[in-house]
């Protein structure tokens, strides 16, 4: 006994869950624009959730044709934040460059904070 009783029906089968996985893509982007939306009050929030229940493909149709521009924003806006705060982290991490150590030991040098030799060992371990 066969799975598929022809080729026809495997490749109808494949496409309607790629359908379908494409619906549920939309579906959650579209749903996290609602909340991501600082602008939509919560009312319009909750009447866009109810009708994205009562009528799902027609109202997710309506969202993506009326709210399309904002929502690329919107996500445009947050992928940014995110790149921001990505290279902002990692420039904490990363530390200071061998140029900056030493301009600050130099700085303690000028101050009387550090001894000559203190400054040269500072700096050995920065161009180190």
């Amino acid at each position: 006994m066969h799975i598929f009783s022809s080729l026809w029906d495997a490749f109808w089968l494949f496409f309607w869950i790629f359908a379908f996985v494409a619906y549920l893509m939309a579906l959650f982007s579209v749903i996290g624009d609602l909340f991501r939306d600082r602008e939509l009050s919560g009312w319009w929030k909750a009447v866009w959730i109810l009708a994205l229940f009562v009528l799902p493909f027609l109202t997710l149709l309506i969202y993506l044709i009326a709210r399309g521009d904002g929502m690329a924003r919107r996500n445009v806006k947050a992928v940014r934040e995110q790149q921001e705060s990505a290279e902002e982290y990692i420039k904490t991490v990363a530390g200071t460059s061998p140029a900056d150590e030493i301009a600050r030991a130099k700085a303690l040098l000028d101050a009387g904070t550090i001894s000559a030799e203190e400054y040269e060992a500072l700096k050995a371990k920065a161009l180190a």
